[in-house]
């Protein structure tokens, strides 16, 4: 466990439970992404391993219910982790969309997907690695395809 896992924990429950009373609390989780995938240039999957409330949640909590069996192999697949940022890409397109340009209900689907995203993280977690999300992470994918461009662009 790392200190920096001690503090950012604390913004899951904020997010995934004050965001059901305080919608704008959504907006954290569209900062949260902004500002990883501008760190990812730099860092590439860093954000995901050291500051992500999510993973400090998995290895914190979930990784003592965990029933540790192997990642379904298909999770490794770049196909399968792409398929899965377009379909909750296109869930908060869609979400957004129907909002009509409230502020709050754009707030609330972020919430709503935060609210997703964990639940399926809890699930697969316990029932296979703690971290098995991680490898099919929408924000994950693409971090590492940014860190990836970075270092091409080295060579």
């Amino acid at each position: 466990m790392k200190k920096t896992q001690l503090i950012s924990i604390w913004l899951l429950p904020v997010v995934v439970i004050g965001g059901i009373f305080y919608p704008l609390l959504g907006y954290l989780v569209l900062a949260m992404m902004v500002f990883f995938l501008t760190f990812s240039f730099f860092k590439g999957r860093y954000w995901c391993w050291n500051l992500c409330p999510r993973g400090a949640f998995l290895d914190i909590v979930i990784s003592k219910a965990s029933l540790k069996k192997p990642i379904p192999k298909i999770f490794m697949k770049q196909w399968f982790r792409w398929l899965i940022f377009v379909l909750l890409m296109c869930f908060v397109a869609v979400r957004t969309i129907r909002t009509g340009g409230n502020l709050i209900a754009i707030g609330a689907v972020f919430v709503g997907m935060c609210i997703l995203t964990t639940i399926i993280s809890i699930i697969l977690g316990i029932s296979t690695r703690h971290r098995s999300w991680c490898a099919i992470c929408p924000m994950g994918t693409l971090q590492e395809s940014i860190g990836k461009i970075k270092t091409s662009k080295q060579e």
